[in-house]
């Protein structure tokens, strides 16, 4: 089974997966935009994902696109992808999962995570390694909007289904219980779809 996880920085994807491994210690995770590193410090130097866009022409960051998708696509096993619905851009956002990209990854499931906009604000306060742009509680809702519209979008591009885990409204009662829940869900899932199989 192969499920791509979206959800906005700050969202705790990393608990969650690290939780998945816990219990499934053979399924794989695969971060996207390592993939993407990998193959452009083999075709092109670059060092750094940030130097990817800058340095690299469009055309070729799109090749490298598809090459990440194809990859991950061979993978066998359960594979759970770590990647973007949506990018944020200046004035707008970004499709992450075009058709070209989907259409090769053909997940089983795009899981999108939710929260309530405070939730993601106060995680970013508290992870210091990493410079995020400062966003009001509207700019993440309506980051997880659009994430909702372009998942359907690739969802049907990728004859895939899309699942959606709406915390909004449901405060924890514990550190992380979010993530446990969220990483109970994918076990479910996958111990699921092994029960299925043939």
């Amino acid at each position: 089974m192969k499920i791509v996880l979206v959800a906005l920085s700050g969202s705790g994807k990393s608990t969650i997966m690290n939780l998945v491994k816990q219990k499934l210690g053979d399924v794989q995770i695969v971060n996207y935009g390592d993939v993407m590193l990998e193959i452009a410090k083999q075709k092109f130097g670059i060092q750094h994902r940030d130097e990817m866009r800058k340095k690299i022409p469009i055309a070729e960051y799109r090749k490298i696109q598809e090459e990440a998708a194809e990859y991950i696509a061979s993978l066998p096993g359960d594979v759970i992808v770590d990647t973007h619905a949506s990018i944020k851009i200046a004035g707008g956002y970004y499709p992450g999962l075009p058709d070209r990209v989907i259409s090769k990854l053909k997940p089983d499931v795009i899981l999108l995570i939710e929260y309530d906009p405070k939730d993601i604000i106060e995680r970013r306060k508290k992870d210091p390694q990493r410079f995020r742009d400062q966003e009001t509680e509207e700019e993440i809702e309506m980051h997880q909007q659009a994430n909702r519209y372009y998942a359907f979008a690739a969802a049907n591009a990728g004859e895939s289904a899309v699942h959606i885990l709406n915390f909004r409204g449901k405060p924890q009662s514990r550190p992380f219980e979010h993530a446990e829940m969220a990483a109970e869900y994918i076990v479910n899932l996958i111990l699921k779809a092994r029960q299925q199989k043939p």
